[in-house]
């Protein structure tokens, strides 16, 4: 890889991951590492006192306002959580009756979650999609039922006014920070605020959060039924900042970063809110997305503010590696004091890889550490870690001190298990999903299987070998490896399609329902507009030809049947949010999408097939 691999990474302080291995009789390899976690703080809260006194006027938290930016300092914000938090002692507030949070990512959201914090109440943020995408509010639905909220805020009353409608009783208690909802009684932020008097119900209610007190419950989807809400503690989340700033080191300096990553998920609220507040840095909220149309506010905002780390998914980095290409003042900035690259969600294409790689060396003339690793929302979410010089695609890394790992051999791969203070207690109100998630051993099931990238050297870490539950056995006995297959399909026909199904149970050949990339393809042709249809796109004889040339190539390559594409169909309706086919984090169920789309699946083993099948040649 040339000039690449020969200049050396910056200078940047990271802690050692040794680990030691032991197999077990029973077949089982248990993964430890070798130091020790450093003791950690009993609770979030503790976090917040301490910067809020030692760095009082520091900016914890900021976000775009009429152009520039809102700023919020440490001091400002535990002024703040106080008197909300006093504000919401009379709303008898519990775990049984927590507080509900519709909004994405803000300040007064995050104000609103820390009051409720602060008084020992667990808050549920939940995806915006479920009320804003969502045409039947099914899955909203099933949270409030689940959890039976006490109170529910929406920083934009007004655009959740329809979700509102749909699951909240016009006079129970809700909050608004601007545009009142339409048709119900609402209590604005401020004054609620204002309302908020400190006193010895305040610290009595501050003083009884322990390590074990609920801090949250994050929602999480299975491969069937609704989400499950998944119990977070403050023992998960300090421990696993403990964690986080043992395997990079540099955290301890106080990072600052950028970040559109949404808070009802575990890697942008857990992760990357809490390394902000744990070590005491800022947090500059980004309002673009990794998407074509809203990559330029992501720009805009890099053009002002120079991270010290950089937390993306995959999508993102290769979105914005044109814009590092073209700008050098922009590429001098990102660069100038930025110590780690983080992705996860999904494997970091090679090419995307190299370019980041290039573009660091030929600014900096240094390499900047990208870094991935594995976790769940229920391991809050740090687990697996690569070091710089074990990082590559689709690598995992090794256990970080506090977690044990334990491989468990399944249908010819290993399982995933992990144990450790940052691991959840289970779900909240569901002990039966609880209970199977969990071994004899008290173990948590990532779901997830690995391999190591070379056995007699293990500390060189583990590899990705998909998901146990979505691999399945050709007619022949075959087992199909899912999640490296659906990954090589990915990577040799980026940036055209955005992810595959496989289809093949019992059958005598492997098959593949396409999601394409719209923008993406439309590109490829000057006939299609930017307000193609998805049918039209699909139906161009020039994308067809470009992704199955891409199939046709993988077909190529030596392998069996387990490995090899026989017929693929690009699906001319996008995949349901309501139907389950994909996740509010934009990741596909494909257990739901085979089944919602079994006709297709049909079509793609018929005898005589029709035109919208891609039949797949393997050539010489």
């Amino acid at each position: 890889m040339g000039e690449r691999t020969s200049s050396p990474f910056r200078d940047v302080p990271f802690g050692d991951l040794e680990i030691t291995m032991e197999r077990r009789g029973d077949g089982a390899i248990l993964v430890t590492p070798v130091n020790p976690l450093p003791s950690y703080a009993a609770s979030m809260c503790e976090r917040l006192e301490f910067w809020a006194e030692q760095t009082p006027d520091k900016v914890f938290m900021a976000e775009r306002q009429d152009g520039g930016w809102r700023k919020i300092t440490y001091g400002e914000t535990l002024d703040a959580v106080r008197r909300l938090g006093s504000a919401l002692l009379p709303f008898g507030l519990s775990q049984d009756r927590p507080l509900a949070i519709l909004s994405g990512n803000g300040i007064d959201h995050m104000l609103m979650a820390f009051a409720s914090m602060y008084i020992g109440v667990p808050h549920s943020p939940i995806s915006p999609a479920y009320s804003l995408i969502s045409s039947d509010y099914g899955k909203l639905k099933h949270i409030f039922k689940l959890i039976t909220p006490g109170l529910v805020f929406a920083a934009d009353g007004a655009a959740f006014s329809g979700a509102l409608d749909a699951v909240w009783p016009a006079g129970a208690p809700t909050v608004y920070s601007s545009i009142a909802p339409k048709g119900r009684e609402a209590l604005e932020l401020s004054t609620l605020m204002a309302a908020g008097k400190p006193g010895p119900a305040l610290d009595n209610a501050r003083a009884a959060i322990g390590p074990d007190t609920i801090v949250k419950f994050l929602m999480t989807s299975g491969s069937t039924g609704g989400p499950k809400a998944v119990i977070t503690t403050q023992r998960m989340l300090t421990s696993n900042q403990e964690m986080l700033r043992y395997a990079l080191t540099f955290l301890k300096d106080g990072p600052t970063i950028i970040d559109w990553l949404p808070w009802n998920h575990t890697f942008g609220g857990n992760h990357n809110v809490g390394l902000v507040l744990y070590n005491g840095g800022s947090l500059y909220i980004d309002d673009g997305l990794p998407t074509p149309q809203k990559i330029d506010a992501t720009v805009r905002n890099l053009r002002e503010i120079a991270p010290t780390i950089y937390f993306n998914v995959p999508k993102g980095y290769e979105e914005l590696v044109p814009f590092l290409k073209e700008e050098r003042e922009l590429r001098e900035r990102f660069f100038s004091r930025v110590q780690a690259l983080f992705f996860a969600g999904a494997g970091l294409s090679p090419h995307v890889w190299s370019a980041l790689d290039d573009l660091a060396v030929e600014t900096i003339g240094a390499r900047i550490p990208i870094l991935t690793g594995l976790g769940a929302t229920e391991t809050a979410p740090f687990s697996l870690s690569c070091t710089p010089h074990t990082s590559a695609s689709g690598r995992v890394g090794v256990p970080v001190p506090g977690n044990r790992l334990k491989l468990v051999p399944v249908d010819g791969k290993l399982e995933a298990r992990v144990k450790g203070p940052n691991v959840t207690p289970g779900y909240w109100r569901e002990p039966d999903k609880t209970a199977a998630s969990f071994d004899e051993e008290g173990y948590y099931c990532f779901g997830d299987a690995v391999k190591f990238v070379d056995e007699e050297h293990p500390q060189d870490g583990f590899v990705f070998d998909g998901r146990i539950s979505e691999d399945f056995k050709l007619a022949s006995g075959t087992w199909v490896s899912v999640g490296p297959l659906r990954a090589r399909i990915i990577a040799r026909c980026a940036p055209l399609i955005r992810d595959v199904v496989l289809a093949a149970v019992n059958r005598d050949y492997l098959t593949a329902l396409v999601i394409v990339d719209p923008q993406e393809c439309c590109r490829l042709t000057s006939d299609l507009s930017n307000d193609a249809t998805l049918s039209e796109i699909v139906g161009h004889s020039v994308v067809r030809q470009a992704i199955k040339a891409h199939l046709d190539d993988l077909a190529r390559l030596p392998g069996g049947s387990s490995t090899r594409v026989m017929r693929a169909i690009l699906l001319d309706t996008p995949p349901s949010i309501d139907a389950g086919e994909v996740t509010d984090k934009g990741s596909i169920n494909q257990r739901a999408v085979l089944d919602r789309r079994a006709a297709d699946v049909e079509a793609l083993y018929a005898e005589t097939p029709d035109e919208r099948i891609l039949i797949i040649e393997r050539g010489r």
